[in-house]
């Protein structure tokens, strides 16, 4: 019954059972015992819009946190943060301005927090592969380098000509559309 709590060693279709998670499960992620199989990734929107996030109570950091990851999961918008600085001030992307709005809400009613967004002049993200990458060698004047998540490269462009540009500038980097497909480590 829902009020009881049992420890249990097998579950069947339609239990609804807790597990602990000591921080690498996410949202639509499968436990399995020795099957191996791969789902078709949940899609993830192509921001366009980004935002860097501030919070203006640093006492509230431990909220703006949960906040934060709370809505990136659930996929109300994306988080990437910048490779040497870390969760100071994420950066989020977005599809539309009513993205920012709703986190911006949620932010305040939900979890108490009050934040300032600072709106970035860029438009296009791609994730980006190739060998020894850093953020260094993807670095221009014209873009922003950043990391998802599953630190992979993001790097954030103004425009569809810098993209190309770049892209053909840098032949050793291959740019993506949308996050590689994360592997999820042996949780034995």
């Amino acid at each position: 019954m829902a009020q009881d709590a049992t420890t249990i060693d097998e579950a069947y279709p339609g239990d609804i059972i807790g597990i602990f998670d000591p921080g690498i499960f996410r949202i639509g992620d499968t436990i399995t015992e020795k099957s191996s199989f791969a789902y078709e990734a949940i899609p993830k929107f192509q921001p366009e819009m980004f935002a860097r996030v501030h919070l203006r109570d640093a006492m509230k950091r431990k909220q703006f946190v949960k906040g934060i990851e709370q809505l990136t999961e659930e996929g109300a918008v994306q988080k990437f943060r910048s490779p040497d600085i870390g969760l100071e001030s994420p950066i989020i992307g977005a599809v539309g301005i009513l993205q920012f709005e709703v986190l911006q809400y949620r932010l305040t009613h939900e979890y108490g927090v009050d934040i300032s967004l600072d709106y970035l002049p860029f438009n296009i993200a791609r994730w980006a592969t190739g060998e020894n990458l850093t953020p260094k060698s993807l670095k221009t004047v014209d873009n922003l380098v950043l990391k998802d998540d599953d630190d992979n490269f993001v790097v954030l462009f103004r425009n569809e000509w810098a993209f190309n540009w770049e892209a053909q500038r840098n032949t050793k980097v291959t740019y993506l559309e949308h996050p590689p497909i994360r592997q999820l480590a042996d949780a034995t």
